[in-house]
């Protein structure tokens, strides 16, 4: 820890709302479930580090109960389900929200917002999207932290040399696009880079990079990307309404019926196998490290990932391209399948669709916790603003932006000099915070969440079936087909009408 991290530290802990502490809380501890980085690694890093904090503030504590992303949903569902105990508290994934409100694993916290030992935060400042995951059924049961998404990260240097694009220009008869905003446009820029030695060093270099390992969490690359093929706008004055075909993206609602092998799905699948082609071979059994360290060091145009990057790329000890990165939201595609006349339409232009593609990890309180109420005055300690976007300014923490207080003003409240302080470049930040603020506030759609109970079984079919695809072993409709009948059985498994109850409430259809 330096003595800069060290003083802002402190600094926000004097500024932060600390609600008033009850002194029964005293002597007290209780355990946190989280994903396994570290003392000072991405989600798990934040509980270490605010701790010593916590517990001057209110003579209170704490255990750390990390796990590994594989073992999250068994570990965390067995201690549930079988009402052991273990965990009072988690850091957990989205994803979780079906199963926990199905089994009635979790609490609502609206009670806490007008409590006066409480920490105040806002959860209006939380982007529409997100704020969207910490709810269910009109009820509060999560609390701020994380706001994932995935974006495109690009060598801003190498857009912008007229070298390249001349070369560009003669090779695809259209102007490189510095600001892609189609996944052709995004293609196409990875065959051109790809296999070129642009930066110098004897060496072919690559056009894209993705981490599309099995087990690990390739599968967002594939949400993400599909939401421009999949999500129709709704006609009207409101284009995010959603209807039985209008912002769909996994099931038919009124059916069950999994949407995931329809035309606008292969045609994401079979884009998504393209873009392997011009990145390195491996990266179908990359993990996220490996992913994104091709672009840190110089050999990859482009890196698609969540927002750990524009981070990383600061950190001059792994990086050679601060000061040299691009970055814009998720793409979109030119046509979209409408599933109501079973038809593909072509758009005026790019249809653009917002992804909460990640976990967007946050605390929630399990019902078999001891002193509920002291957790929730930790967990809203860490949602103020001011301890929230310290976390997200120290982009080691993993916590993404996502809120109007992390954005730039006039736009949003940040300052320029909160990212500058802690080693940003001026121009890298403005790139990497306009994309997000762009896509979590601008763009008129999103992809909606799949949240009901079973969802880590429904994502990991998914998975192994995309790696089927990536590796040649089905085609992208054959892969897509044994999906859909995995997420059949799942369903029939799990009750359909138990599951359509969820679905509705999860997406907010109502059956117009």
């Amino acid at each position: 820890m330096d003595q800069l991290e060290i003083d802002t530290a402190n600094a926000v802990f004097e500024a932060a709302d600390k609600g008033q502490p009850d002194p029964s809380w005293q002597g007290k501890k209780f355990t946190i479930a989280v994903l396994a980085s570290g003392p000072h690694g991405a989600i798990s890093g934040p509980l270490f580090f605010w701790r010593p904090f916590w517990e001057k503030l209110t003579g209170a504590t704490y255990d750390v109960a990390e796990i590994p992303f594989g073992e999250l949903q068994a570990k965390i569902f067995t201690d549930l389900a079988t009402e052991t105990g273990n965990y009072d508290a988690i850091v957990g994934p989205s994803f979780f929200y079906g199963d926990y409100i199905a089994n009635d694993w979790i609490i609502p916290i609206d009670k806490y917002f007008d409590d006066a030992r409480m920490p105040k935060w806002n959860r209006d400042a939380i982007a529409a999207p997100i704020r969207e995951l910490y709810q269910w059924g009109g009820k509060w049961y999560g609390f701020n932290n994380d706001h994932d998404g995935m974006v495109i990260y690009f060598r801003k240097d190498l857009f912008n040399d007229p070298k390249w694009q001349e070369e560009f220009k003669n090779e695809f008869n259209y102007d490189l696009p510095v600001r892609p905003d189609s996944w052709q446009e995004i293609l196409d820029l990875a065959k051109f880079f790809n296999g070129k030695d642009w930066n110098g060093d004897g060496k072919e270099d690559f056009g894209i990079s993705m981490h599309l390992k099995v087990g690990e969490q390739g599968f967002f690359n594939y949400i993400a990307l599909a939401g421009g093929f999949v999500v129709m706008p709704a006609p009207g004055d409101n284009p995010a309404k959603v209807t039985r075909f209008h912002n769909q993206f996994w099931f038919d609602p009124e059916t069950m019926k999994p949407l995931t092998n329809t035309p606008g799905h292969v045609k994401a699948m079979e884009m998504l196998v393209e873009l392997c082609k011009y990145g390195p071979a491996a990266m179908v059994s990359w993990g996220l490290g490996e992913a994104w360290d091709i672009f840190l060091r110089g050999d990859c145009a482009m890196v698609f990932t969540f927002g750990d990057v524009g981070t990383l790329s600061q950190d001059t000890r792994v990086s050679v391209v601060q000061g040299k990165l691009g970055v814009v939201p998720i793409p979109g595609s030119s046509e979209v399948y409408d599933l109501e006349t079973n038809e593909w339409v072509k758009m005026d232009k790019s249809n653009l669709v917002a992804n909460e593609s990640g976990a967007s990890w946050h605390g929630v309180i399990t019902k078999y916790a001891e002193d509920p109420d002291m957790i929730a005055h930790f967990f809203s300690w860490q949602a103020t603003p001011e301890i929230n976007h310290w976390n997200v300014a120290w982009g080691w923490s993993g916590i993404d932006p996502g809120t109007i207080y992390d954005f730039l003003e006039p736009e949003g409240q940040a300052k320029i000099e909160d990212y500058t302080t802690t080693g940003y470049n001026e121009a890298d930040i403005r790139e990497f915070l306009d994309a997000y603020n762009t896509m979590w506030f601008k763009y008129p759609l999103s992809i909606p969440y799949l949240r009901i109970a079973g969802a880590a079984d429904y994502i990991e079919s998914l998975d192994i079936h995309m790696s089927e695809a990536l590796t040649g072993q089905a085609s992208p409709q054959e892969a897509l087909d044994r999906v859909a009948s995995d997420w059949e059985n799942i369903t029939e498994e799990l009750g359909r009408e138990e599951q359509k109850a969820l679905y509705w409430d999860a997406i907010g259809y109502t059956g117009e």
